[in-house]
């Protein structure tokens, strides 16, 4: 328990308004301060795991506690150390993820206004107050949500070529899994790294430097970086 004060010491001093467990702001104003979050995490009925993981029930839930999904180590320390998400621990997080878990590979800058994070706080207890009743998710990233040939998201990489591959890539992104402006794509799900490639390589996302690596490269190499970077440890 000595290591979860230590972590909640130093949510409290970084919160500017602590959000008690039983204040919350708007859960529909909070919807809209989820649309941040949705490219990462999924929420609601049939909700997956994707570059984060789902966050159905997260009130109450030990941090780091999916058994099916891969988080930092980071996290899993501050998990074991005793983290839950409650109110408090959630608005801390919210304010400044890497204040409670430094390592952690959620590429996200944080929320600064105290009211927004009380009302994405309403919105996903939501999710954990009426699991029978839980709206369809609004997945951002689905395999149908796409126009690529089947046959590419088919390819099978290889993660020793992928690596050889990876030396451009880790120039910017940090194979630890930090963020320092520049997201994180340790751990991706193969498909999302495919999907999001193509979508440079085709000119459908608009990044110059992301559109000129991803020309460089065809269909077996950009599935051989998705299977390196799928199983990176940190």
């Amino acid at each position: 328990m000595r290591v979860f004060g230590i972590i909640f010491g130093v949510a409290a001093s970084v919160i500017s308004t602590v959000a008690v467990a039983d204040k919350f702001g708007d859960p529909a104003a909070g919807e809209k301060v989820y649309r941040q979050c949705k490219s990462c995490h999924q929420v609601g009925d049939g909700a997956k795991h994707r570059i984060g993981p789902q966050l159905n029930g997260l009130f109450g839930r030990q941090a780091a506690s999916h058994d099916d999904f891969r988080y930092s180590k980071a996290l899993m320390r501050a998990g074991t150390g005793g983290l839950e998400w409650h109110a408090d621990t959630l608005d801390a997080f919210l304010e400044n993820p890497k204040a409670i878990a430094s390592g952690t590979r959620m590429s996200f800058r944080g929320l600064k206004n105290p009211q927004e994070r009380l009302d994405l706080i309403a919105y996903l207890r939501v999710f954990s107050d009426s699991p029978a009743n839980i709206p369809e998710a609004d997945p951002t990233a689905s395999p149908t949500d796409h126009d690529i040939d089947p046959a590419i998201l088919a390819l099978k990489g290889d993660p020793e070529y992928g690596e050889y591959l990876s030396s451009e890539c880790t120039t910017c992104h940090q194979t630890s899994g930090g963020d320092d402006g520049i997201p994180s794509i340790v751990l991706w799900p193969e498909e999302d790294f495919v999907l999001a490639m193509h979508a440079y390589k085709n000119k459908n996302r608009s990044h110059p430097v992301m559109q000129m690596m991803a020309g460089r490269l065809n269909a077996e190499e950009i599935a051989a970086l998705a299977a390196y970077f799928a199983v990176l440890e940190e």
